[in-house]
């Protein structure tokens, strides 16, 4: 599209009565005057209600051209560029990319000049130097809810310290880190300070790098505060295009939202790729309001902010003990060997046979952990020898959901996985095993998270976390004293039950 500039206002050129051979991209139009609000303007409840906290391209507007320029000629909205020239380069509005190598230019029949477009966001829509992102200027008075919480549980001392961190941030605005071991019941800490929230007439974001903990964490919201409107965000979502007091996001959808909430809580602060992907921290500062609180909830924080925590540098609160009260169970250290030399002669190591053996004679279910699909594909072969039931899961793998419900359902005695079920699934009474526990792949936070599987639950708070290894790594070494660090401080805390 192209803009004709008039006095400091922009019209899209489809709309001029003339033509004007002076219409431009909004990235080459330098100075665009602010419109002041003109109150006795009756403007679209609907559109403003669609755009409120967002920032969308006009494809995404299920309005008229004509009616978005009249908000904007009101002062409700405006049009911003959607990627700006800078001295280096480019720079894309709304992922924040300035890497040369996700620009890439086409000749644009829009704007009838060679566009330039952001690659790195493409996924939510081609954004380019001809597209404007437009973003509302009007928010509605926001409700307030008295008593929004009906959740009858309780918290154990260690995650009411922690439920007492959130709503203070929550109340002041602050930057907190919750430090919460694998099945400490991190959820549910967060539950008072979204309850205060709501009663502020704050917004409320949780946001999660996966469309699985979306879904999974949304009926549990929406059982908490059942007087809230909810709605959760995710490719493919129905609720796109809505906004409510409270949402759950993955942190790719925060790319739509700009100065949207009050309140954001980053979940699996460190799990992919939000651990690794600059632009989806960007999408998530640019959906906070400028006075708000950020939260982030992790198991297995950065070495770096352990570091930070420990200096003082970073505000945190830990909770090291599982709600239930029983302490994690901590990884033992198998050496078994060149086991990849053995893989090529079909075998696997004898101590990593005995292992299986012994959780199908006693159909104890149990998760083996190998670093690659290559690895994963010839034990699965080894061990359907000893049970057929066997089977093994990656993330490419069609049948996934199907074997991972058949796990939980007990028709699988043993599943061989990559890292990619190291968060996320929860089966009362298992064991876990790592072959090839010194593996690159297998760091610290995914060897925490690993051995988090096991013992979460009350009836079952105990089991056997081991790590087959071909020398043992720093990695390793530190997964193992963050539980043990983890532990004692429960132990000083008294916050672990006492035999």
């Amino acid at each position: 599209m192209r803009f004709i500039l008039d006095e400091g206002r922009l019209i899209p050129e489809v709309l001029a009565k003339t033509k004007d051979q002076a219409a431009k991209p909004i990235s080459r139009i330098d100075f665009m005057s602010s419109i002041p609000l003109h109150p006795e303007f009756h403007y679209s409840p609907e559109l403003l209600s669609f755009l409120e906290g967002k920032q969308l391209l006009l494809e995404e507007l299920p309005f008229p051209l004509d009616l978005i320029q009249a908000h904007y000629e009101h002062g409700y909205l405006a049009y911003e560029k959607g990627i700006m020239k800078t001295k280096h380069g480019w720079r894309c509005m709304r992922c924040g990319n300035e890497e040369h190598h996700f620009f890439a230019s086409f000749p644009c029949a829009r704007c009838q000049t060679v566009c330039t477009y952001c690659r790195k966001c493409i996924m939510m829509g081609r954004v380019s130097t001809c597209t404007p992102l437009v973003v509302s200027r009007f928010s509605f008075p926001q409700d307030r809810y008295l008593s929004p919480l009906s959740w009858n549980g309780t918290l154990s001392e260690g995650q009411q310290r922690a439920a007492d961190a959130v709503e203070d941030a929550v109340v002041h605005n602050g930057e907190l880190l919750v430090w919460a071991v694998c099945g400490a019941g991190k959820t549910e800490v967060l539950f008072p300070g979204i309850a205060r929230a709501l009663e502020m007439g704050k917004r409320v974001c949780i946001a999660t790098p996966r469309t699985d903990v979306v879904r999974e964490l949304f009926p549990r919201l929406k059982q908490a505060f059942p007087s809230v409107p909810l709605i959760a965000l995710y490719g493919g979502s129905d609720d796109r295009g809505k906004f409510a007091p409270l949402v759950i996001s993955t942190t790719h959808q925060l790319l739509r939202f700009s100065r949207a909430f009050d309140v954001m809580v980053i979940d699996e602060v460190d799990a992919f790729p939000y651990s690794v992907e600059p632009m989806l921290e960007y999408a998530a500062a640019k959906a906070r309001k400028e006075a708000s609180s950020l939260i982030y909830l992790t198991a297995t924080p950065h070495p770096a902010w352990q570091k930070e925590i420990k200096r003082g540098k970073r505000k945190a609160v830990t909770i090291p003990a599982r709600y239930h009260g029983f302490p994690l169970p901590v990884p033992s250290f198998e050496w078994c060997g060149n086991w990849r030399r053995q893989l090529k002669h079909r075998r696997l190591p004898r101590n990593v046979i005995a292992w299986a053996q012994s959780h199908i004679k006693t159909a104890k279910q149990a998760f083996l952990f190998v670093p690659h699909i290559d690895v994963l594909e010839q034990v699965v072969c080894i061990l359907k020898q000893l049970d057929q039931r066997i089977e093994g899961v990656h993330a490419e793998d069609p049948q996934r959901a199907e074997k991972v419900q058949a796990f939980r359902d007990g028709r699988i005695p043993l599943l061989v996985t990559t890292t990619i079920l190291e968060r996320g699934v929860t089966v009362p009474n298992i064991d876990v095993a790592v072959l090839g526990a010194e593996d690159d792949i297998f760091t610290e936070s995914a060897l925490v998270q690993i051995a988090g599987r096991v013992g979460r639950s009350a009836q079952y708070p105990s089991g056997d976390v081991r790590f087959f290894h071909y020398g043992k790594t720093r990695e390793m070494v530190a997964a193992k004293r963050q539980m043990e660090r983890m532990n004692k401080e429960a132990t000083e805390r008294g916050l672990l039950k006492t035999p």
